[in-house]
């Protein structure tokens, strides 16, 4: 007996969504990922600027360029110290907050050293970061009135410890 051939499918009236390509699906994934690690990220440079702008205001030593600071040790025969910092660093925040916040550290260092704060992100940072080779912050650096390093201060968040870093 001959057979006979399968009968056409019955007429659907579902009409089904026309199919994704598969590559399709992995950049939707890729899309929606990059969203939130992106939102991650901003947020998180956004709260980390705020922090440290909220850090440096308890420091009530007066921020000059690196340039003025260096006339004034001209002028003045006191070296300079240069504190290389970016806003957003969790460690130069606790620099700002345990050490350079504290009345005796700030006296001590207004009747030695001409104190420059150099903020990173700034062009005086990126020229300061190319000049003395920075690669790391918060950078501390003992500077004489020709802008030459006399010595690179170790990182301490102590007080009484970077007092003794600094004094006469």
């Amino acid at each position: 007996m001959p057979e006979t051939p399968n009968p056409p499918p019955e007429p659907n009236d579902k009409k089904l969504p026309p199919e994704q390509p598969k590559n399709f699906k992995g950049w939707k994934n890729l899309l929606i990922y990059g969203g939130i690690l992106a939102a991650f990220y901003f947020g998180h440079v956004e709260i980390q600027t705020y922090l440290g702008e909220a850090a440096l205001d308890k420091v009530a030593l007066e921020r000059v360029t690196l340039n003025e600071a260096l006339k004034r040790s001209a002028a003045s025969g006191r070296p300079v110290l240069m504190d290389v910092s970016a806003i957003w660093c969790p460690s130069c925040r606790k620099l700002d907050t345990q050490v350079l916040s504290d009345p005796s550290v700030q006296q001590t260092i207004e009747a030695n050293y001409e104190f420059a704060r150099v903020e990173y992100e700034s062009d005086e940072g990126v020229a300061v970061q190319k000049k003395y080779d920075i690669r790391g912050y918060p950078t501390l650096l003992i500077l004489d009135s020709a802008g030459n390093v006399l010595r690179e201060l170790p990182r301490t968040y102590d007080p009484d410890a970077f007092k003794q870093l600094i004094g006469p």
